[in-house]
């Protein structure tokens, strides 16, 4: 969720690191059965907090005329994988997984977030709603919203 969020491994898993860490500090003594719905609203809470650093790390970015301060990609994620004995079906299946997340990070941080805390996570309505802090109604429009921009986004895909 956070890589898709934020599309850097780095930024994700600083994100994931720093949730588990503010989870064990302040939740750990709560019942495990908690913590996964506790776990997630630390981590939306993270991703959120992201990206209103970025708005602003963005605004300087344009101002000194760079607008990436990321490279075009790791060469070694862009080499031909020799090994698998069906390129093709894993070709179309990874362009498939590629336009999701392209597609998820088009949509709009609150409907991103029902979709995968619903549908990756396997969170019910309830668990999602805390997560999310909002109403249980919220969390049902923003997920349809979602689930509508994606069919419309990926319908060559499936």
């Amino acid at each position: 969720m956070a890589r898709t969020a934020t599309g850097d491994n780095d930024d994700a898993l600083d994100l994931v690191q720093d949730a588990m860490l503010q989870l064990v500090k302040h939740y750990s003594a709560r019942p495990a059965a908690e913590w996964g719905p506790l776990f997630h609203r630390i981590l939306q809470s993270r991703i959120r907090d992201w990206y209103r650093r970025e708005q602003v790390r963005n605004r300087f970015r344009v101002w000194f005329g760079r607008r990436d301060e990321h490279g075009s990609g790791d060469a070694v994620e862009q080499q031909p994988d020799h090994h698998n004995p069906w390129p093709d079906a894993n070709m179309v299946s990874h362009q498939a997984m590629v336009a999701l997340e392209a597609g998820l990070r088009k949509l709009p941080l609150r409907q991103q977030q029902a979709f995968m805390l619903r549908v990756w996570e396997g969170m019910d309505v309830a668990q999602t709603a805390h997560a999310m802090r909002c109403s249980e109604g919220s969390v049902k429009t923003h997920y349809f919203r979602a689930l509508r921009r994606l069919r419309g986004l990926l319908e060559d895909y499936w």
